[in-house]
């Protein structure tokens, strides 16, 4: 099994249909001790239940910073030094340029960015001091073709800047054995796409992507189990695209 014994966490990872889920059910089939982070902390327990003992659910807001430290601070304690952290939690904005309020914007930068930033901020010395580690932050294809179906403006803005943040902590951490790398998915099939668009849409989107399906969440869990794993051990500073061809440069 790939992470055999590791410890693992994963953000935004309650939602039943989620990227996370996946990410954390994969992750437990291939052997690690998983903690469920997520602000609705009984989806989080949900989800550790789901997977079984001895895996682990915790509330948490991934935008405060003492909460961050408490809560990962609990995970070392209760499974033990993570190897593993899968920064997932975001959310979308479809609103355009001169719609956004001052709200929206704090709070999607505030998820998407700062929360990658806090958390990547409270892995690393727990990593160190096991050795190593690697964490995968989730971007966008929207932070490369700039705009998607569901996110605009201020959505690719936060996106973009997680994949400047991966970079930059991969250069720094790297002399400690941290990996850090970023996974960019296209259109994935999850709560947040499902219900928005006609079947005359959907068909047509299926049409322009190459490989003539749209991702499910285990396809995107996939790629952040591959850079997770030592598979990926020589591999740092990258963005995966997971959109089925739909962005080739």
């Amino acid at each position: 099994m790939l992470l055999d014994g590791q410890v693992a966490i994963v953000t935004g990872a309650a939602s039943v249909r989620g990227i996370g889920r996946a990410t954390a059910r994969l992750f437990a089939a291939q052997g690690a001790l998983v903690a469920v982070l997520d602000l609705d902390g009984a989806g989080a327990l949900a989800a550790a239940a789901e997977l079984g003992a001895p895996h682990r659910g915790y509330a948490c807001d991934v935008t405060r910073q003492n909460e961050v430290a408490a809560v990962f601070a609990a995970v070392a304690t209760d499974l033990g030094p993570p190897s593993v952290l899968v920064n997932n939690a975001g959310i979308t904005s479809p609103l355009r340029l001169e719609q956004v309020a001052e709200a929206d914007y704090n709070a999607v930068m505030d998820v998407n960015l700062r929360g990658s930033f806090l958390c990547a901020q409270a892995v690393a010395p727990l990593m160190r001091a096991r050795g190593g580690g690697s964490i995968v932050c989730m971007s966008s294809v929207s932070a490369i073709r700039g705009g998607g179906l569901f996110g605009a403006s201020v959505y690719s803005a936060a996106k973009a800047g997680v994949l400047g943040l991966a970079r930059a902590l991969a250069r720094e951490l790297a002399p400690d054995g941290i990996r850090v790398n970023a996974v960019a998915p296209g259109l994935v099939d999850t709560d947040i796409f499902g219900g928005q668009l006609t079947e005359e849409r959907r068909a047509e989107i299926v049409r322009s992507i190459p490989l003539g399906r749209v991702a499910q969440p285990l396809d995107v869990a996939r790629a952040c189990l591959f850079l997770a794993s030592d598979l990926a051990g020589y591999i740092t500073g990258e963005v995966l695209d997971v959109n089925g061809g739909s962005h080739i440069d």
